[in-house]
């Protein structure tokens, strides 16, 4: 039996799906983090490695990995993919290993045979689309520093600024000073310093969680925040639409933890879309990346 492998390694896990050329899944396992942002390409390439082995284990695979599809996180230069893919091929995961984006195996999972856009609000945001030729678009991913807009980050920083304007009396009175403090675990404002000289990206996008329970209180700038992040990710998918037929309906996908469930900014989000581009249908397609890359992995196979 050919034995195919996907992978979908992120900043907290890495998940290995096992499966055959018909793409059912053998086995499915969760290990440690696999993507680039944080730890040198050999400690990734042996977690993904390691997370590979045992779903192979799990699925009771004699024969080896005929191709392994890798979606990393921190991997969207070249020479971070060719990186990646070096080290993983000297551990000898599979007989060929292809290295590519997470978004990308997402969005092969969401559009695996159609046009569509895929819009990714976690900790960062991105969106991708595929036209109906084929092609690949995208708009964002420029990390946290110079993009990320409506990203967890993004709203989870506004949510501090706003707190610390509140509190000093810079802006309008809010319930995020209080919030804030309380989530990062300070007393006081004058102690927020010392918190935030070593915070990372995702400790600081866990505070959009924040204030949208904030903005769900009824919080007038909370409010404002999420509309803005809202608004901010519909602008990733309206950027994205000349590369469709005007008159056609567009399906979108929505992904992330900041849109893909109930929360407010998802919530105001599809009430921009609705009022902005009427021709966009945002559908409730399951996002499973390590399927997607699975699928990868057989289309692949299937051109040898």
């Amino acid at each position: 039996m050919t034995v195919l492998a996907g992978v979908d390694a992120g900043a907290s896990h890495t998940e290995a799906l096992i499966g055959t050329t018909s793409l059912a899944e053998l086995a499915r396992v969760r290990g440690a983090p696999g993507n680039l942002g944080a730890g040198d390409v050999r400690d990734a390439a042996q977690a993904i490695a390691t997370t590979v082995a045992k779903a192979s284990q799990k699925a009771n695979a004699r024969d080896p990995i005929e191709v392994l599809v890798v979606g990393a996180a921190g991997t969207r230069l070249d020479t971070d993919r060719q990186a990646l893919q070096s080290a993983l091929l000297d551990l000898s995961p599979a007989k060929e290993v292809v290295v590519t984006s997470d978004a990308l195996v997402a969005l092969e999972s969401a559009f695996p045979e159609k046009p569509g856009i895929l819009l990714i609000a976690g900790t960062g945001s991105i969106a991708h689309a595929r036209d109906a030729s084929g092609n690949l678009w995208r708009v964002g991913g420029f990390g946290s520093r110079f993009g990320d807009e409506g990203s967890g980050y993004a709203l989870g920083r506004a949510a501090v600024g706003a707190a610390i304007a509140g509190h000093e009396g810079r802006g309008p009175e809010t319930r995020l000073t209080r919030a804030v403090l309380d989530a990062v675990g300070v007393e006081s404002m004058d102690q927020f310093p010392a918190w935030a000289q070593d915070h990372e990206a995702s400790l600081v996008a866990q505070l959009a969680i924040t204030a949208c329970q904030v903005a769900d209180g009824g919080d007038e700038v909370a409010g404002a925040l999420v509309a803005e992040a809202a608004r901010a990710l519909a602008d990733h998918v309206i950027a994205l639409l000349p590369r469709f037929p005007s008159d056609a309906e567009v399906l979108v996908a929505l992904w992330g933890g900041l849109i893909g469930s109930d929360t407010p900014v998802r919530q105001r989000l599809l009430a921009e879309l609705a009022t902005r581009v009427p021709n966009v249908c945002v559908t409730d397609v399951e996002v499973d990346p390590a399927f997607g890359a699975l699928r990868m992995a057989a289309k692949k196979f299937g051109l040898k």
